[in-house]
C-alpha cells in the first residue's frame, strides 16, 4: 500500500539538497542554538563565551583553530552576519574557511542590537576592527612568549603567527590556550590595519548563509518547535485602539483542533509596540486556528479613530500644508513676505504605506517559572526583552530571545508587539505559543510608513533660479507612537531630506505643520527620505524644466561650490553620527550627480514620445545617491523601466556586492511604492489586505538592468540598506514627466492615472 505524505516546499527542498540537512545546517550555522530542543537555558552562552580563547564578547578561538564570531544584528537579507564578522576577520588574519558565525541572542553586552536605520556597519565597524585586533595582538604576544623573542619581531598571516627571522610558525589554534591567560591590551596599545593590507574589508564575501538559504535549509521563524506548543491566530480589534465589547466562540470551538479562545486586553496608550489587544484562537495547528477565526462572533468599542477617512484626511493635511507652520530653518531674509512675482507653487502627496515583508510576523514563546524563552524573526531582541518584561512583570534579565532569520523586515520587525502576544498568551495557558499573523493581519495591523503632504514654492529670477524657497511638510509624527499628544514631526525624522535641503539659495524657510496619527506609525525603508526626497527632487525638475534648463546642471547649480552645511541653532540630529565625523558636505552630493551623469550618458539622453529619463539626488543615513531612471511607455500606459543607474558614496564600503544588492533591491522597492503603494482607509478600517490589493512590483514591472557606480571612499563607512529608495522614486516619476510630459504629484499611479 503507498502511503501518501503531506510534504511542504522546506521538506521538499531538504530532501531534494540531502537527508539531515537541517541539523547539518544548525550545527555548522549554529543559528538558533538547539532549535529542536525543548527551549534553551537562560544562562545560554555563545560558542565564542565558551571557546578556549575569548577576549572579548565578538570572538572566541577553539584549539582546532576553529573561530567562532558573533553576529549580534538580524540576518533579513542584507548580508549583515557575512560583513561584519568579515570585519572582524580582517583584523585578526583569520581564515575565512575557518570561522564560523554565532547568531547572538537579544543581550545589553553586545551594545546595540536594533537592526534598523541602516547603520549596523558605521556604528561596529570600529568595534569589529578593534576586536579583531585585540586577539591577533594576544596571539602574537602568546607565541612571542613561547619563542622568547620580542612581541615586535612577530606578525601574522593567514591564521598563523611568524616570526620571519627564524622562520618559525604557529597556528592560532596551538595559541589559544597559552593566549587566554594574557591580560586583555588596552585600547591605545593596538595597532589596527592600514587600509592597504586589509584582506577582506573593501572586497566582500558572498553570505555566509547563501547555501542554507537556496536549499531550504536556513531556520526561520515558522521553524521554531518546543514540545507542547500550541499556536495562536489572532482576531484584532478593526480600528487602531478599539477593543472587544462581546464575543461569542460556539462556533469556533466546533472547529477540529482548536481548544479554546483567549482574549488579549488593549493596549493602554500610547500603543508603542504593546499587543493590540483582541481574541485569540487557540489550536493544535494554524490551519484550525484560522478556520475557527473565522467562526468567531465578535462585536467591537471602535473607539475614537471609527472616523478616520484616508480620502477626507487628504485633504485636511493638504489644507494644514498651505497654512503657515512651525519654522525648522530660516536661511537669509526667509522672515520677509514672500515674492509675489514670478512664483511657482506644487503640492505632492505620499499615502500610507505598508511593508509587507515576503514572511509575515510570527514568534514562539515559553513563560515558566517566571522567566521566558522566546524565538523571533526580530530585528531588535532588546526590544523584544523590554516588553515582553514590561507586559509580563518580569526582569529584562529574565526574558531570553533567541533570533531566527528574517524572511524580510523593511522596519516592521524592529516593533516586537507580535512576540509580546506569544508571551502573554504563553503566561494565560502555562505552555508554549506560536502565534502565527496571516498576510491580511500583516498589511492591516502595521506600523505605517506616515502619510504625507508636502506644499512647495518658489520665486525665481529670470534665468529660472530660485531667489526665495519655502517648502512645509505635514504628516503624522512616528512619535505619536510613544507620545498621543505628538502632532509635529520628531527632529530625527523631519531632519530626513527636508531640514536638511542642501541648496546654496539666498532665502529659504522650511516647515513643518500638525497632523493627529489614526493608525500606528513607523519607520519603514528610508522612512521621512520617501515622501522629502519626493517632493524635493521633483519640485526641483519641475524648475528646471520651467527654465528650460538640463534637470543635472540646474541641480549642481542649485547646490553651489562643495562646502559643508552649518546648521548652527538647527535641530539636526545626523542619523545619530557625530557631525564631525560625519558632515554634510555637498561636494559628495556633487560627485555622485556628475559620476551618474557621465556613466549613465546623460548628456546623450533624448526625452519624449513614451521614452524618457528621470534625475534624482539624496544623501540619507550619511550617504550621498544620485539616480538615474530610464522609462518606456507604451500607448496603453504600460510603463516598463528598462534602466536604472545609480552613484552611491557611502564611505569606506565593507561588502561591494552586498551595497549593489542592496540598491537593486531598493529600485525594486521603489518601483512598488510609486506603481501601487498605498494603503487607504474607512470608518477606521484599513481597505487592503493582501497582495491582490496591495501588490508590490511584479518582475515585468521591476527595473531590466540596474548598474550601481560605488565612489571609491575613505570617509567612515556609512548607512547602504535605504538610501537607494528616495533618489529612485523621484527620478521614476521625473523620467513619467520626460516621457509623457504629465507630472505625478500624487502617489501612487495606480490612483492617478492621468497625473497632473
Amino acid at each position: 500500500m503507498t502511503q501518501i505524505e503531506n510534504v511542504s516546499r522546506r521538506k521538499f527542498l531538504q530532501g531534494a539538497f540531502g537527508a539531515g540537512a537541517f541539523v547539518l545546517a544548525v550545527r555548522h550555522a549554529r543559528f538558533i542554538p538547539s532549535i529542536l530542543a525543548q527551549g534553551a537555558p537562560l544562562d545560554w552562552q555563545s560558542e565564542a563565551d565558551r571557546a578556549a580563547f575569548h577576549p572579548n564578547l565578538f570572538v572566541g578561538i577553539q584549539p582546532d583553530g576553529t573561530v567562532y564570531i558573533i553576529a549580534h544584528r538580524s540576518e533579513m537579507g542584507t548580508v549583515i552576519r557575512t560583513s561584519l564578522p568579515l570585519v572582524l576577520a580582517d583584523e585578526l588574519d583569520a581564515d575565512w574557511k575557518r570561522v564560523k558565525i554565532d547568531q547572538g541572542i537579544g543581550d545589553k553586552r553586545y551594545g546595540d542590537q536594533n537592526t534598523d536605520g541602516s547603520q549596523s556597519v558605521r556604528r561596529f565597524f570600529t568595534t569589529m576592527r578593534e576586536c579583531g585586533a585585540t586577539a591577533r595582538l594576544m596571539l602574537l604576544q602568546a607565541a612571542a612568549a613561547r619563542w622568547n623573542v620580542p612581541a615586535a619581531e612577530c606578525s601574522t598571516e593567514l591564521h598563523v603567527v611568524v616570526h620571519k627571522a627564524s622562520g618559525r610558525r604557529l597556528a592560532y589554534g596551538d595559541l589559544a590556550a597559552d593566549a587566554s591567560h594574557l591580560p586583555v591590551p588596552k585600547k591605545e596599545d593596538l595597532q589596527l590595519k592600514k587600509p592597504a593590507d586589509w584582506r577582506y574589508i573593501g572586497k566582500g564575501a558572498k553570505s555566509v548563509d547563501l547555501e542554507n538559504l537556496c536549499t531550504g535549509k536556513a531556520v526561520f521563524g515558522m521553524d521554531a518547535r518546543m514540545e507542547g506548543m500550541v499556536y495562536a491566530s489572532i482576531e484584532h480589534p478593526p480600528v487602531f485602539g478599539g477593543k472587544v465589547k462581546t464575543v461569542d466562540d460556539q462556533e469556533t470551538l466546533k472547529v477540529a483542533g482548536v481548544r479554546q479562545t483567549v482574549s488579549i486586553d488593549p493596549f493602554k496608550p500610547p500603543a508603542a509596540f504593546q499587543p493590540l489587544g483582541g481574541v485569540a484562537v487557540i489550536a493544535d495547528n494554524t490551519w484550525a486556528a484560522f478556520q475557527g477565526r473565522k467562526k468567531l462572533k465578535i462585536t467591537w468599542d471602535n473607539g475614537p479613530n471609527e472616523t478616520y477617512d484616508s480620502a477626507e484626511y487628504k485633504k485636511e493635511l493638504r489644507e494644514t500644508s498651505h497654512k503657515p507652520g512651525k519654522v525648522i530653518r530660516s536661511v537669509g531674509d526667509s522672515d520677509k513676505t514672500f515674492p509675489t512675482e514670478n512664483v511657482v507653487e506644487a503640492d505632492y502627496y505620499v499615502p500610507l504605506l505598508a511593508h509587507t515583508p515576503m514572511e509575515p510576523l510570527v514568534a514562539l514563546a515559553e513563560f515558566k517559572d517566571g522567566k521566558v524563552t522566546a524565538w523571533a524573526p526580530t530585528q531588535n531582541p532588546q526590544a523584544v526583552q523590554a516588553i515582553v518584561s514590561s507586559q509580563l512583570g518580569i526582569a529584562k534579565e529574565d526574558v531570553v530571545c533567541h533570533v531566527t532569520f528574517l524572511g524580510g523586515g523593511f522596519g516592521r520587525k524592529s516593533k516586537p508587539d507580535y512576540v509580546a502576544e506569544a508571551a502573554v498568551l504563553s503566561k494565560k495557558l502555562g505552555r508554549p505559543v506560536k502565534v502565527v499573523w496571516k498576510r491580511e493581519d500583516d498589511v492591516q495591523f502595521d506600523y505605517y510608513n506616515a502619510v504625507a503632504a508636502m506644499y512647495m514654492k518658489a520665486a525665481v529670477d529670470e534665468k529660472g533660479k530660485p531667489t526665495a524657497w519655502l517648502q512645509r511638510s505635514v504628516f503624522p509624527p512616528i512619535s505619536s507612537i510613544f507620545d498621543v499628544t505628538q502632532v509635529y514631526g520628531d527632529p530625527p525624522h523631519l531632519a530626513q531630506g527636508w531640514t536638511d535641503l542642501p541648496y546654496d539659495l539666498p532665502s529659504i524657510r522650511i516647515e513643518n505643520g500638525p497632523a493627529q496619527a489614526h493608525v500606528r506609525i513607523g519607520w519603514l525603508r528610508s522612512v521621512a527620505n520617501i515622501y522629502h526626497g519626493f517632493a524635493v527632487q521633483c519640485f526641483t525638475d519641475e524648475l528646471a524644466h520651467r527654465a528650460h534648463r538640463d534637470p543635472v546642471e540646474y541641480q549642481l547649480d542649485l547646490i553651489g561650490p562643495p562646502r559643508t552645511l552649518d546648521f548652527t541653532g538647527v535641530t539636526y540630529p545626523n542619523y545619530g553620527a557625530d557631525y564631525k565625523t560625519y558632515p554634510w558636505e555637498t561636494g559628495r552630493l556633487r560627485g555622485v550627480i556628475e559620476s551618474v551623469a557621465e556613466k549613465s550618458g546623460w548628456a546623450k539622453k533624448k526625452n519624449g514620445k513614451g521614452h524618457g529619463f528621470g534625475f534624482a539626488a539624496h544623501r540619507s543615513f550619511l550617504t550621498y545617491v544620485a539616480t538615474v531612471v530610464e522609462v518606456e511607455i507604451s500607448d496603453d500606459g504600460t510603463i516598463r523601466i528598462p534602466r536604472v543607474d545609480t552613484a552611491v558614496d557611502a564611505g569606506i564600503v565593507v561588502n561591494p556586492e552586498a551595497l549593489r544588492a542592496q540598491f537593486e533591491g531598493a529600485a525594486v522597492f521603489g518601483t512598488s511604492i510609486v506603481r501601487t503603494g498605498e494603503i487607504t482607509a474607512k470608518n477606521g478600517i484599513i481597505q487592503q489586505s493582501n497582495f491582490n490589493d496591495y501588490p508590490v512590483a511584479r518582475i515585468h514591472e521591476a527595473p531590466a538592468h540596474t548598474n550601481v557606480y560605488i565612489t571609491e571612499s575613505s570617509a567612515p563607512p556609512a548607512g547602504v540598506g535605504e538610501p537607494g529608495v528616495p533618489p529612485f522614486v523621484a527620478a521614476f516619476c521625473n523620467a513619467i514627466f520626460a516621457a509623457t510630459g504629465k507630472r505625478v504629484r500624487d502617489l501612487p499611479l495606480s490612483s492617478n492615472g492621468n497625473f497632473d
